[in-house]
């Protein structure tokens, strides 16, 4: 590939991304070029660590990066040395728990060595399943030598981990299971063309950007499921508000999609069809998680010299980030009195003034403010400024619970169950939807506190354990088993309608009875399919394994 001669650059051409890596990653990082390849240029460099750092410092001294992507201990060496912004690909939790299964069919003693930090949540999935996984940690490749030499002397036939694991298990006659999936690359691609794509159309506006809270807005109104009169309402009030240009408050309880429903407004607008994203930025901040000055920073930015530690030249705030686009304030109720005073000005004047400068900035940006408390009480108590709660609420939107729309119960758990299952490339059973219907009774009793983000999480839980054993079926004891909060008397129904509804799914003549509520035994199951052991397994929610063990237990 032709390189430039210069480190200035037509604003016009593609950005440029470089991938670093000596290991397995190559190849995965080639075949993903190959789809993003009419949108950048991206050029391979087969080095690693020191070498890399000391090549790609060479070249930056003539050229022009936009993003450098790595991944593993090698991607964590060039974040701390580079100024060129470095994507780390990260395996995702759907990338180890399939390559656990993989190496459970060559061993059931299986390593896992990890860059720094181990991974205490496979605790509970080994103990579930019988593994015995032994974890490790490493810092150098010297180190991770070591480590493996240790557990191939303890017996440990397979290792998982990223490339450099995998390759040295493999020189020391293990198995090597390659950890990263090309999905979790594919990530980091889209990371690294939005980073470069911001940081280029910011360059235009002679402004620095903070990059790494800036977001493309990815959802859009499709992304709010459910066909219950609540959602539908929903996405009437979208639609309407993406037409104006006035201020939004998102209310609704933790969980609900406050964020998803922000940004299909913003993707909902006019200006927004067939427009491309990185010119209208969506770019959001939780209030709540920032200490007073760090905020007052990150959303009006900072003139050089105006604290001790800032950047030199400064840094533009969140609002400058967003200009001509969307500023989501997340849990606005959490913003402390005197930044809703700096707020409310920057509103009326549409300029906003750095910290420590004088110099007053236009800015154009619609905000979308969200949160999960009671705003009306937070003025009335003197807790949140009363004009700026009229500033920001012009229009207003109720985001329903998940417990006050049962009829969307059933579809988003399949829904969410089905998208869990494909990230692992794993193919739904035929009957997945009589299965979820069967559960649904179960899932109606509990009151979901946490909605659907909790829904969803509790749906990717259940799928690495079906992809653990594949021939399980998704039944009430399964659920039981894997979520046991879901029987916990401390979440059962706090409203009115909840408790009725679940009333009505535990009376006696409900058709939903399942083998949990029935505490059917081993031998009445094999009695009810005559004996067939691999149906009565699938009816308990249990492996054939697992019945075997417990009918020997008996004997």
């Amino acid at each position: 590939m032709k390189r430039p001669t210069t480190s200035s650059r037509d604003n016009t051409d593609k950005p440029v991304i470089w991938t670093v890596s000596v290991s397995r990653l190559v190849e995965l990082f080639r075949d993903i070029t190959l789809e993003f390849d009419d949108r950048a240029d991206i050029e391979p460099i087969p080095l690693g660590f020191e070498d890399a750092v000391r090549h790609i410092r060479e070249r930056l001294a003539t050229e022009h990066c936009d993003a450098v992507i790595a991944a593993g201990s090698n991607g964590a060496y060039l974040k701390s040395r580079l100024s060129v912004p470095v994507i780390i690909a990260k395996a995702s939790g759907f990338d180890v728990m399939q390559a656990l299964a993989k190496a459970r069919k060559i061993s059931p003693d299986i390593g896992m060595i990890t860059y720094q930090e181990t991974m205490p949540s496979l605790t509970e999935f080994q103990s579930t399943f019988g593994l015995n996984i032994v974890q490790r940690t490493y810092a150098t490749e010297e180190d991770a030598r070591a480590q493996i030499n240790e557990l191939k002397a303890a017996g440990i036939k397979a290792i998982v981990g990223a490339g450099l694991i995998t390759g040295l298990a493999q020189e020391a006659g293990l198995a090597g299971i390659f950890v990263y999936s090309a999905a979790s690359i594919r990530q980091a691609f889209d990371d690294a063309l939005e980073l470069a794509r911001l940081t280029q159309l910011e360059s235009t506006r002679g402004r620095i950007l903070p990059v790494a809270d800036t977001l493309r807005a990815r959802h859009h109104l499709n992304d709010l499921r459910g066909d219950s009169a609540a959602m539908e309402a929903v996405r009437q009030s979208i639609t309407l508000f993406a037409k104006s240009p006035a201020t939004v408050l998102i209310q609704g309880e933790t969980g609900t999609g406050k964020e998803l429903a922000a940004q299909a407004i913003h993707r909902a607008h006019p200006q927004m069809q067939g427009k491309v994203q990185a010119h209208h930025p969506f770019v959001a901040v939780n209030c709540g998680a920032l200490a007073e000055s760090l905020l007052e920073s990150e959303l009006f930015g900072y003139e050089e010299g105006a604290f001790t530690g800032s950047r030199r030249g400064g840094r533009a705030g969140l609002f400058e980030a967003a200009h001509r686009g969307t500023l989501f304030l997340d849990e606005i109720g959490e913003m402390p009195l005197p930044l809703q005073t700096r707020l409310l000005r920057v509103l009326e004047e549409r300029e906003v003034v750095r910290v420590g400068g004088t110099r007053p900035i236009p800015v154009s940006v619609r905000i979308i403010s969200a949160t999960h408390c009671d705003l009306d009480s937070r003025v009335k108590e003197g807790r949140f400024r009363a004009d700026l709660f009229y500033r920001l609420s012009v229009l207003r939107m109720t985001l329903p619970p998940l417990r006050e729309r049962p009829e969307d119960l059933a579809p988003l758990a399949q829904w969410c169950l089905k998208n869990a299952l494909a990230a692992m490339d794993i193919r739904p059973h035929a009957n997945l939807h009589a299965e979820i219907l069967r559960c649904t009774p179960l899932l109606a009793r509990y009151d979901w506190p946490g909605n659907v983000r909790e829904l969803r999480n509790m749906m990717e839980r259940l799928a690495l354990f079906l992809a653990a054993e594949p021939l399980q079926a998704l039944t009430p004891n399964l659920i039981a088993r894997v979520a046991p909060e879901i029987l916990q008397s401390d979440n059962t129904p706090t409203t009115p309608a909840a408790s009725s509804r679940a009333n009505a799914l535990t009376r006696p003549d409900s058709e939903a009875g399942d083998a949990t509520q029935r505490n059917e035994s081993l031998e009445e199951a094999l009695a009810r399919f005559d004996g067939n052991r691999a149906a009565a397994a699938k009816h308990l929610g249990i492996s054939r394994t697992t019945l075997w063990r417990r009918l020997g237990e008996k004997t």
